[in-house]
């Protein structure tokens, strides 16, 4: 039986102040649900803060993206070993906006997964597609080709360590949201694509739904046989609506 995951991507955000209220909110308001894994991905100088806070809680955490290198001359980098430093269990890898913004090709995010994976943290891995993308009937052959490049990197036997996230890039902080039916279709597609290579890793395989998840529509959405949870953008910045979302994922 899968295990629901909400994960929170506070993307470019926080302060010092704005973080502990916000962490001590979260923290209290998922305190009692069981049910459920709930995290948060937050900048890279608030680690030592939100492990502070959220050490010894139901509440993980991680980073929002990371270096394929160990170490070396990469001026600005971050390497796994320093997040494992701060206990991070999740790294978000190719996220639309590091593939978009930064060019991230599927070699350099599947390089990155395979780190995360050897640096015993959980890849988040980000597969979508663009409107363009949809509009043309592509949307499967964009997410297999994304997907593809970390099953013949890594071996669809890593996937038993990590997580997919579905992020219909059109759907990304623009206030549309895929159908509970649109999404579902994609993530019943990565699960059969997966399971062409390994059909037990593929049915324990959790899969998050990551495109302008709030509270009106997590029920909904969770509900969706292979939507196993979200990834949460803006809504992860507000404790009432990440809580509300949080408790969506209880069933």
């Amino acid at each position: 039986m899968r295990r629901k995951l909400v994960v929170g991507n506070w993307k470019m955000y926080g302060r010092l102040a704005r973080n502990q209220v916000l962490l001590q909110a979260i923290l209290a308001g998922v305190r009692d649900l069981d049910k459920a894994e709930y995290a948060v991905c937050v900048p890279y100088p608030y680690l030592a803060q939100t492990q502070s806070l959220l050490q010894g809680s139901n509440v993980a955490w991680g980073a929002q993206n990371l270096s394929p290198q160990e170490e070396g001359a990469f001026t600005g980098e971050v390497a796994p070993g320093m997040l494992v430093d701060f206990a991070c269990r999740y790294a978000i890898i190719g996220h639309s906006e590091r593939r978009g913004l930064f060019h991230e090709s599927n070699e350099n995010a599947s390089a990155k997964f395979d780190a995360t994976i050897k640096a015993g943290m959980k890849p988040i891995f980000c597969v979508g597609e663009t409107l363009t993308e949809r509009e043309s009937g592509i949307t499967e052959q964009v997410v297999a080709t994304q997907l593809d490049a970390v099953l013949n990197c890594a071996g669809a036997q890593a996937l038993q360590k990590a997580v997919i996230a579905y992020e219909p890039v059109w759907a990304i902080g623009t206030g549309k949201t895929a159908t509970p039916q649109q999404a579902q279709a994609v993530h019943a597609f990565i699960r059969q694509r997966v399971a062409q290579h390994n059909s037990q890793v593929a049915q324990s395989l959790c899969i998050l739904y990551g495109g302008s998840v709030k509270a009106a529509n997590a029920a909904e959405l969770f509900g969706m046989p292979d939507i196993d949870g979200g990834l949460i953008g803006g809504a992860s910045l507000v404790a009432e609506e990440f809580v509300a979302i949080c408790r969506a994922a209880q069933g």
